[in-house]
C-alpha cells in the first residue's frame, strides 16, 4: 500500500515534490528514487536524506545504509570538473595507477572527493570501455587515450 503523496510531500521543498510525485511513497522505491535524486543534484546530500526519509517513512540511516551499499551514489557535491581515471585491467597494466596517484597528489584529493575549491572531482571507474586506448582518464564526459602522468598535468592545468 502506498501513501497519499500530496501530504507526505506537502511540507518537501518544491523540488523534491516535483521529483517524488510520480512515486507512490512504497520503500520498494528506494533505489528508484536515489538514482533520480542524483541524477538531479549531482549526489544524495544530508536535505535529501531528509526529504526522502519523510516520504518514505524510513530513518535517514535506514536509507544511507541502501545507498551507501552501492558504489553509485555519491554523498558529497562533484566538482565543476569531472576526472575519471580508468582502472579496469587494460588501463592498470598500463600504467592507470600512476595516472590516478598523480591526479589525486595535484588535486590534494584522493579518488570519491572534490577539491576543496569545488573545481574537480577524482573518480577511479572500473572500466570506460576503450582498452585498445589504455590508460584512458575521462574529463568531463570527454575521453583522453594513452593518457601520461606529463599529459596529465597539463591538462588539469588547462582547467584550472
Amino acid at each position: 500500500m502506498g501513501c497519499d503523496t500530496r501530504t507526505s510531500t506537502s511540507a518537501a521543498p518544491a523540488e523534491y515534490r516535483d521529483l517524488f510525485q510520480e512515486f507512490k511513497g512504497q520503500e520498494g522505491e528506494l533505489i528508484t528514487i536515489l538514482v533520480r535524486v542524483q541524477e538531479r543534484f549531482g549526489y544524495i546530500s544530508e536535505e535529501s536524506l531528509k526529504q526522502i526519509s519523510r516520504f518514505l517513512k524510513l530513518s535517514e540511516n535506514q536509507i544511507f545504509g541502501v545507498a551507501s551499499f552501492f558504489s553509485k551514489f555519491r554523498f558529497d557535491a562533484p566538482g565543476t570538473t569531472s576526472i575519471k581515471v580508468c582502472m579496469g585491467t587494460a588501463c592498470h597494466v598500463h600504467g592507470g595507477s600512476q595516472l590516478s596517484d598523480a591526479v589525486g597528489w595535484r588535486l590534494g584529493i584522493n579518488f570519491g572527493q572534490a577539491s576543496r575549491d569545488g573545481r574537480f572531482d577524482f573518480q577511479r571507474v572500473n572500466c570506460i570501455g576503450a582498452c585498445a586506448l589504455a590508460p584512458v582518464v575521462v574529463v568531463n564526459e570527454q575521453v583522453h587515450a594513452r593518457a601520461m602522468v606529463t599529459s596529465m598535468q597539463e591538462l588539469l592545468e588547462s582547467h584550472e
